[in-house]
């Protein structure tokens, strides 16, 4: 099969591989459409630590099972599915409490730490275990499943914030996941939104799928800016989805007393933290990491059209040149949110 394999940091080579080798538990995937997540973009010259070479990539992708393991029961060759990221082993204490993103013996497609190397989707072929499958409902895209896995992230981190009807919230980073936590927070019933990011078109967009209010960080005070339009307490709830210093003390600043503040954004290991603050004002923090089984629910409101995925598609182009578009992302070309790779 061909595939685009990350042989040296920095440096994808589209070659030939060996078709992965299925378990008795696993399924063959022809894989129609793989997203490059942000994580592979920064993984790609190594400062993440989790995408050693030689590795394929990828994690956000849908397709055709062209083969199944003996043991496999509940899917058929022929049907389109999606996938978890995240292979859980389903056995380990936090499995059995239903918190599989947390399972100890957890596997990410597509990233190889020192611990372990699990090849991912951005190939003709993948292979995954069945019991990370999802089917995908009628009417909706190769291209439109390959995001459920953003999607998914962002209702996780939602559904871990306490929100009430009507409440005001603050959203620190409007990326993609920024733009599904804004869509993610109208379904939840959310009043006013205020999204807040350093780029203006980033906010324009936030402002098309479900914004009130757009706040660019750099040409205002964002906390001021918050309190004005909320009463002059600030935010009931805010969502950082960057990850840094700044975004974090920029969304603690913006919440009223006793509010509450998910992190979703983890793009610096380690951040100042205004402990004072925090605990004077009450503040509740949660941290939300990755998905736990919100795949089904993401994946109907995709294709009823409730979330638009397709505003935040900027290309669709072959996998064979899948490493000239990796350089654009990791320049951060204007313009390029998400690109799908299509074998």
């Amino acid at each position: 099969m061909k595939a685009l394999v990350l042989e040296e940091y920095n440096k994808f080579v589209y070659k030939e591989m060996p078709i992965p080798e299925i378990g008795e538990n696993e399924v063959l995937i022809e894989v129609k459409a793989c997203g490059i997540c942000g994580s592979d973009v920064h993984g790609m010259d190594g400062s993440s630590g989790r995408r050693n070479p030689p590795l394929i990539m990828g994690h956000e992708a849908s397709g055709v099972i062209v083969k199944k393991g003996e043991r496999v029961q509940g899917f058929s060759e022929g049907e389109r599915v999606t996938f978890d990221s995240t292979i859980y082993c389903g056995e380990c204490f936090y499995c059995r409490q239903g918190l599989i993103n947390l399972c100890d013996n957890r596997r990410v497609l597509g990233v190889s730490p020192e611990e372990y190397r699990q090849h991912g989707a951005f190939a003709e072929y993948v292979a995954v275990p069945d019991h990370i499958l999802y089917r995908l409902p009628d009417g909706i895209s190769f291209e439109q499943a390959a995001m459920v896995e953003p999607v998914s992230i962002a209702f996780h981190a939602v559904a871990l914030t306490p929100i009430s009807l009507n409440d005001s919230a603050v959203v620190i980073g409007t990326g993609m996941v920024g733009i599904f936590v804004i869509q993610a927070l109208r379904a939840a019933g959310c009043g006013k939104i205020i999204a807040v990011d350093i780029e203006k078109n980033k906010l324009d967009l936030a402002l098309k799928l479900g914004a009130d209010y757009a706040l660019q960080a750099g040409q205002v005070d964002v906390a001021e800016e918050v309190r004005k339009l909320t009463d002059n307490r600030g935010a009931t709830i805010a969502l950082e989805v960057v990850g840094n210093t700044a975004a974090v003390n920029t969304a603690i600043s913006s919440l009223r007393k006793g509010g509450a503040l998910t992190i979703v954004g983890n793009l610096a290991s380690t951040v100042e933290f205004p402990l004072q603050e925090v605990v004077t004002r009450q503040i509740s923090v949660n941290g939300s990491c990755s998905s736990c089984g919100e795949y089904p629910a993401c994946l109907d409101m995709i294709a009823r059209g409730t979330i638009n995925v397709d505003a935040l598609i900027s290309n669709i182009e072959p996998l064979s040149e899948g490493a000239g578009w990796f350089k654009r992302l990791y320049n951060q070309e204007k313009g390029l949110m998400k690109v799908i790779l299509v074998p």
